[in-house]
């Protein structure tokens, strides 16, 4: 039951970005990231992108910083993990 979010890594539209993840359910991640301000919307289908510039408000709040490998691992372990379609 934690909340997860790796380092903010990932390079996008100029900024670097971060994923935010539950070990538990999409009620608690939805949850989570609505006491921080993310919006509902912005939701990637099992995770939310979180701008560096929010990353700490998200740990504060309580996410746990994890390598991305072991977010993955965790995400795929709690059956939460959706893959994308190719087509």
């Amino acid at each position: 039951m934690a909340i997860l979010i790796d380092d903010p890594i990932w390079p996008f539209r100029g900024e670097l970005w971060a994923h935010l993840v539950s070990d538990e359910s999409y009620d608690e991640l939805h949850r989570f990231a609505g006491d921080i301000g993310i919006p509902k919307h912005t939701f990637q289908g099992d995770h939310y992108d979180i701008p560096k510039r929010l990353w700490a408000t998200a740990v504060d709040a309580g996410a746990t910083p994890t390598d991305p490998r072991v977010l993955v691992r965790k995400l795929r372990e709690a059956g939460l993990r959706k893959r994308k379609v190719s087509g």
